[in-house]
């Protein structure tokens, strides 16, 4: 057996030594602090719209030089719009109440005693994403917020405006009084690998991937420290016989609008095999119109040529484009054991007028988060209630569903003793 022994000076190693001392500080602020230290993060990010979108010019153009795909120059595109809601989440993110020190009656109680637990920190959080420099400042008021360090690794297309994120906001925690290394940034620059990261399982509490599934997948089989899996797209509809078109037609539309990544984007439909053809044709043109790129299973496409043909592979993998496919099911439950052999396992639907048919569904598929009769189109900065949002995890280990601010934390048992034995 070899074991792989790790430069003690390299760069990731240095990073997560000092993000670790630093969340041991951290964790012990008043929550007031945190707070004021996100809104300094928002108030620097907005003064330096400037610097960080001539940043990005520096990567975009890169990128195409490289002959970059298209969906990832997207992802990588900053614009004075998206940053101004960066901005809005990290004012929200800085206005809500603290989240840690959460005080609960334990359901364990010992004699002569009081039980409760407490919301803790985690520790140190790596975030590895590809693209979406914007996601590294929103990640970064998500872990000030909850007293955890963070360690950034951004992809290579985007270090020119990952680089000038992090500066902004590493200046503005320590003119707060927080420690420079409650935000780390390590970059290809640094010689330093995915690999070289997430081994570090001394340092870091968790380490969250963001991007396609290639990169989820990477991160997963060589982490050594626990992986909190965030998901994108691929998710699935059933469209029942007892459902409205308008309804199937809505709802594959609005899922597409949260940009730049759609997150519960409907990327495949089951329909029920005693659908209408009329209705199949006016949905499908009506998407068409929109922009939407169709495909389908053999079946459809021998009886509507116009579709493209869905290769066997697709179903259990996203698009992330503007791109659906179709296929005939027999019965709610070929749906549902379908869903849950392909879906992302994070947000499906089922468009219905049967309660019997919704509870069904609800209860039948394994899947993180199910919407009955409404978009699962993901905000992270709802207009509604108090919750913001990184993401989205498929995994039903350390956190699943939507990954809030209390995803990002821990909780400890603490029990008060009377002074009796």
């Amino acid at each position: 057996m070899t074991v792989e022994v790790f430069d003690d000076f390299s760069e990731p190693v240095k990073s997560a030594k000092r993000a670790y001392q630093a969340s041991l500080k951290l964790g012990i602020t008043k929550g007031v602090d945190r707070s004021r230290a996100v809104l300094a993060m928002a108030k620097a990010l907005k003064r330096s719209f400037d610097d960080i979108l001539e940043a990005n010019t520096l990567d975009l153009e890169a990128s195409r030089e490289m002959a970059v795909s298209e969906l990832i120059l997207d992802w990588l595109k900053l614009t004075p719009s998206r940053l101004e809601n960066t901005v809005e989440i990290l004012q929200r993110l800085g206005e809500l109440s603290d989240p840690l020190r959460r005080v609960r009656t334990a359901d364990y109680q010992q004699e002569d005693s009081q039980s409760y637990t407490q919301l803790m920190p985690l520790g140190v959080i790596g975030f590895i994403y590809e693209a979406f420099p914007d996601l590294g400042a929103i990640a970064a008021g998500f872990c000030i917020k909850t007293g955890n360090s963070l360690i950034l690794k951004g992809s290579t297309e985007a270090s020119h405006s990952n680089a000038a994120i992090a500066e902004v906001l590493q200046n503005a925690i320590t003119e707060v009084g927080l420690p420079a290394g409650c935000i780390e940034l390590v970059t290809a620059e640094h010689g330093a690998s995915i690999r070289d990261l997430v081994t570090q399982d001394q340092y870091l509490s968790l380490v969250i991937p963001y991007g396609r599934s290639s990169l989820i997948q990477q991160v997963v089989r060589q982490a050594t420290c626990p992986v909190l899996k965030s998901a994108m797209g691929n998710c699935y509809l059933y469209w029942s016989l007892n459902s409205s078109l308008e309804m199937v037609r809505w709802m594959i539309l609005d899922s597409h609008e949260s940009e730049p990544d759609p997150v519960n984007a409907i990327e495949k439909v089951l329909i029920h095999r005693q659908a209408l053809p009329s209705s199949l044709s006016v949905l499908w043109n009506s998407l068409k119109d929109k922009g939407f790129e169709l495909k389908a299973d053999e079946e459809l496409v021998e009886a509507f040529p116009q579709l493209q043909l869905a290769k066997e592979g697709e179903w259990g993998t996203p698009y992330l484009t503007k791109t659906v496919a179709f296929k005939l099911v027999d019965s709610l439950e070929n749906a549902i054991a379908w869903i849950n052999q392909y879906s992302s396992g994070h947000a499906d639907c089922i468009v219905t007028e049967s309660y019997q048919e919704s509870r069904q569904f609800a209860l039948g598929v394994n899947s993180a988060s199910t919407y009955i009769n409404a978009s699962p189109r993901f905000s992270r900065n709802s207009s509604r209630g108090d919750a913001v949002f990184l993401g989205m995890s498929n995994q039903k280990g350390h956190r699943r569903g939507f990954i809030s601010l209390e995803t990002l934390t821990t909780v400890k048992h603490i029990v008060q003793g009377n002074g009796r034995f």
